[in-house]
């Protein structure tokens, strides 16, 4: 017995031993874990513009250079006026990159390259009239619109599928067609399901998000970030990013109660004067070349919100493929191509890369 004793003694001591071993280990593991940082990698993207020709590697070193790690590639869809219900797309007479071959090669050609991709179908009114105000006039022109605007978003569901993109954009700022046709995006973002598996977004504008029904049905709350966040001529980063504080604060509200990332579908803003008042404004008239002002304004957006866990990343307004011929210091327009602000860009993705 005592024999017995001795062995049982030394099996439970043994036991005592490793069990208080495997709980060290475990806490040493569960502090090691602890304490590693939050992953820093963001979509980093740019809104690469369709062209008239294929895309090269020429075309794609410039993206590679500036570290994005995502690119949003962009067939159009073209509508006569406002109150048009015909979607004319995949032609013959748009650019090469505005179709749906031209489209696959560019998405093919930045894969290779490691870059993943938003395709993000978009609306174009003639005469640049703002998407959002496409409204019918009578129930007849809503169907027609419905089974245009179907015929064009599901040839492109079908494209992101065969070329398995990560991410496809299911409309962007057509606020009016939302509020007035509910059911129909709720139909049609089901058939876009059952064809492609990848994440959903919806690209809203800066006013609109908050109004859209159907987040519930997507990845990401997309938001074209053309949010007002200075009223200087030549703001500084400061001023911008206390004006970026309202926004940020009803974005991680809105973020919480949807239990979903906010994703900046668009943003950026021009190189003139007074770049933070109006971001959305495109018109030519705006010209006065102010660089100050683009650099500001960025570096305010990325220290306001990069870091954020509700903030998902966002592709920059926007990026030509030619970049040795576009942008430079006398350029008033969005690109950052050749312009100081892109090495704020190229620093900035670096660290969240």
């Amino acid at each position: 017995m005592k024999v017995v004793a001795f062995y049982l003694f030394g099996f439970l001591l043994l036991c005592s031993l490793w069990s208080c071993g495997e709980r060290s280990a475990s806490a040493s593991t569960v502090s090691n874990e602890a304490s590693l940082p939050l992953s820093k990698t963001k979509i980093n993207g740019v809104s690469f513009v369709a062209s008239r020709t294929v895309v090269s590697q020429k075309h794609i070193n410039p993206v590679l250079s500036v570290h994005a790690n995502y690119a949003a590639v962009m067939p159009f869809g073209f509508i006569r006026d406002l109150t048009n219900p015909e979607i004319n797309f995949n032609s013959s007479r748009q650019w090469y990159g505005e179709t749906r071959a031209g489209a696959g090669q560019y998405i093919d050609s930045l894969h290779k390259n490691g870059i993943k991709i938003m395709l993000k179908p978009q609306v174009w009114i003639w005469d640049g009239k703002f998407t959002g105000y496409l409204k019918m006039t009578s129930e007849e022109d809503w169907l027609k619109l419905e089974q245009s605007y179907r015929n064009f978003i599901i040839e492109y569901a079908e494209l992101a599928a065969e070329k398995e993109v990560e991410l496809f954009c299911i409309g962007t700022e057509l606020e009016q067609f939302i509020v007035h046709r509910p059911a129909f995006w709720k139909a049609v973002i089901k058939e876009i399901r059952a064809i492609y598996t990848g994440k959903l977004t919806y690209a809203a504008n800066w006013d609109e998000y908050k109004r859209v029904p159907f987040w519930e049905s997507l990845d990401y709350i997309g938001v074209d970030a053309y949010f007002p966040v200075a009223l200087s001529k030549t703001p500084t980063i400061d001023e911008a990013s206390k004006g970026w504080k309202r926004w940020c604060e009803d974005l991680e509200a809105f973020s919480e109660v949807k239990q979903k990332q906010i994703l900046f579908t668009e943003y950026g803003y021009r190189s003139v004067d007074f770049a933070g008042k109006e971001p959305w404004r495109s018109d030519r008239e705006m010209n006065s070349v102010n660089l100050e002002a683009q650099n500001s304004t960025m570096q305010a957006l990325f220290d306001s919100v990069w870091e954020k866990e509700w903030f998902a990343g966002g592709f920059l307004w926007k990026w030509f493929i030619n970049h040795e011929e576009v942008g430079g210091t006398n350029n008033s327009q969005f690109t950052p191509q050749n312009k100081p602000v892109e090495q704020i860009i190229r620093k900035h993705y670096k660290n969240f890369n």
